[in-house]
């Protein structure tokens, strides 16, 4: 059965109007970590310039898809709390107005004194919001209701844009990882996000239709990189909500891995109760439920995307 994907054919990308390079992937060396997680080669005309170098420390990732109900989120906490656990300074910024990475670590978001929406409206200092969680090495910088209005408030702002990046420049050497969680829309905020990142990581859910309106994402991704962002690429995607009772899984998974070849990381994240329990409680899956098959997966790409990276001397 072929899967719902013709978003992501060559058919659905035209050429853009001036020279863009190609989006530069990473390989991930890692052992899948379940059977049937083998890896599948990227054909070479999908990687023909595969990047084999690392990545250097700080690392600012923005965690984007324009679908809801991806696990973007769940992805963003759990990574973040699994490199955390690693010995890695995390800060998670939460731009989406549902706060949901938020209240996922136990912030509560109503009446912050500062928040997101505080850092881009009003310039206040990225180091003014940031929150200590409980685990470790991970900070968050809450979302607020109010962020909701941003998208508007934003349009006749100066710089609008790029007013994110300056604010997480400013504390950029004081983390390893900075984990950007986008909603789930292009408008302004998404924006901001993409261009303070030089990665976007996609989680993309084992379902039909999992590479529905994902086309849209990369053109978005590479309007950026050609107009506001030169280092931005698409450097990771990590299958979630995977289902081993079904072929369909299967299916989605080695369909995704055939388009993106190395940018998929080897670890599969299954569908599981505990993973959407946890963020009732505040808390990551690391934390909730630290021997479930969703914190040992999240552990395991967190392993995946550190692998990546060059580490710090002193």
């Amino acid at each position: 059965m072929r899967l719902h994907s013709s978003v992501v054919t060559d058919a659905a990308f035209p050429p853009p109007p001036s020279p863009a390079s190609e989006l530069d992937p990473t390989p991930v060396i890692a052992e899948p970590v379940e059977a049937g997680r083998a890896a599948v080669g990227p054909p070479e005309e999908l990687a023909p310039s595969v990047h084999r170098g690392r990545y250097p420390l700080p690392r600012v990732i923005a965690v984007a898809n324009q679908k809801g109900g991806v696990g973007k989120t769940t992805t963003t906490i759990n990574v973040g709390a699994s490199l955390a656990e690693l010995g890695q300074r995390v800060l998670i910024v939460d731009l989406d107005p549902q706060a949901n990475a938020s209240t996922g670590l136990g912030i509560e978001n109503r009446g912050l004194e500062t928040s997101m929406y505080h850092v881009l409206m009003q310039e206040v200092p990225l180091e003014n919001c940031i929150e200590p969680t409980d685990v470790k090495g991970l900070f968050v910088a809450p979302s607020s209701l109010d962020l909701a209005g941003a998208e508007i408030e934003l349009v006749p702002a100066f710089s609008r844009e790029t007013r994110l990046r300056r604010s997480i420049e400013a504390v950029l050497e004081q983390f390893d990882y900075v984990l950007i969680d986008c909603p789930p829309s292009l408008g302004l905020l998404t924006v901001n996000g993409l261009s303070a990142a030089q990665e976007v990581l996609v989680p993309i859910q084992c379902e039909y239709y999992a590479l529905e309106g994902l086309g849209q994402l990369l053109r978005n991704v590479d309007l950026v990189r050609r107009n506001l962002n030169p280092e931005l690429h698409v450097s990771t995607i990590v299958c979630v909500m995977y289902d081993a009772r079904t072929k369909l899984a299967d299916q989605v998974v080695t369909e995704v891995r055939e388009h993106f070849g190395d940018k998929v990381v080897q670890t599969v994240v299954p569908r599981s109760v505990r993973l959407s329990e946890a963020p009732s409680f505040g808390q990551p899956i690391t934390t909730f439920d630290p021997r479930s098959r969703g914190a040992l997966a999240y552990r395991d790409v967190a392993k995946e995307i550190n692998h990546e990276s060059t580490q710090r001397i002193g």
